[in-house]
């Protein structure tokens, strides 16, 4: 069994409060039965990971803990009795590491760099259940990009959605869950309308593939316009990602019976609701939480089928985190910000 080694970590420290990142040593343990050591090669951000060091996000803990979700990496070592993994494979982290199949549960809700220590780090452990093979055609920094917003996009069109020849899917903005949404939508024969704030994301939105696009600056009321591109009959189903601030508008958009997958709350998470839009359009709500590693094979699979390739829009060596971090916030980057930790 592999001995103690040492690491180096990307750290969130909080005191009274306020929230720093560092860059700290780390000591690796040994490995337990069934435990795998991947070295790190690439880690994708997402909006979750700025809600967590600014302390919007409930899951942050009071304590001194290491940040990110999302790694691509290539297998170091393993444990006794690892059957899944050879040294030398090249894997992805899960986000829910205990949530295999089936439905979320309260057990398997422990999200990585939350209740427990996440991917930002020169290695990182994880239970050989708690990984999954990194689709063969990508790059390392596509990889990192799957395990939060392309699986939340997967779960929110594919899997719940249901997105089919013929429907419509809304996508919100130019996130990573919208262009994976946009992605897997037209995969599965989908039309997809896409909302934005700027002219020229939206140009971009329809250069992979958005049939229609709302400049939600020029059309607050975004819904109208959603309604006259389907000949008012509204939309099968919105990828909410804006959260409270948008929602009223994505009951607004969709059809008689339509869906709204909602994922985020870029927008704010308390507003005032007309729960008549709720009973009057017959709604489906649903909210989503990323996926499980079933449903992440799943996803893999479409990717590889159909030669998908994640949108990436900056690449940073990992050592500059921070201006990472700040290039997110700023909105400025159409695709998803990942690390690199310069593993060949």
């Amino acid at each position: 069994m592999p001995g103690s080694s040492q690491g180096k970590a990307l750290t969130v420290c909080v005191e009274d409060g306020e929230a720093r990142l560092f860059m700290t040593d780390v000591a690796l343990p040994p490995l337990a039965a069934h435990e795998v050591r991947v070295r790190t090669a690439a880690v994708a951000l997402n909006y979750r990971d700025i809600a967590m060091i600014s302390g919007k996000s409930i899951d942050r803990p009071g304590r001194a803990y290491i940040p990110f979700s999302d790694a691509c990496g290539i297998v170091e070592a393993v444990g006794d009795g690892v059957t899944r993994w050879r040294p030398g494979d090249r894997v992805c982290s899960l986000f829910f590491p205990e949530w295999i199949a089936g439905a979320l549960s309260p057990e398997s809700r422990r999200p990585l760099g939350a209740a427990r220590d996440g991917v930002g780090q020169t290695m990182f452990t994880a239970a050989e259940q708690a990984l999954v093979a990194a689709p063969s055609h990508l790059s390392a920094a596509e990889a990192a990009t799957l395990p939060c917003a392309a699986l939340t996009a997967w779960n929110a069109v594919m899997h719940s959605g249901a997105a089919k020849p013929g429907s419509v899917v809304l996508v919100q903005g130019t996130g990573g869950v919208s262009l994976f949404a946009l992605q897997f939508a037209k995969m599965a024969g989908a039309a997809v309308l896409a909302t934005s704030s700027s002219d020229a994301k939206l140009q971009q939105m329809r250069a992979l593939g958005a049939d229609g696009g709302i400049n939600y600056r020029d059309d607050p009321q975004w819904s109208a316009p959603a309604l006259s591109m389907t000949d008012g009959r509204g939309v099968d189903l919105v990828v909410e990602v804006g959260g409270a601030g948008t929602f009223t508008e994505s009951l607004k958009a969709i059809r008689l019976g339509g869906a709204i997958s909602v994922v985020g709350m870029l927008s704010g998470a308390v507003e005032p609701i007309d729960v008549r839009h709720i009973y009057g359009r017959n709604a489906r709500i649903r909210g989503v939480t990323v996926g499980s590693r079933e449903m992440f094979e799943a996803m893999n699979r479409a990717l590889v089928q159909h030669e998908i390739h994640p949108v990436v829009g900056r690449v940073l060596p990992w050592e500059e985190a921070g201006a990472a971090m700040e290039a997110l916030q700023r909105g400025d980057v159409v695709g998803k910000i990942v690390l690199d930790f310069g593993l060949a």
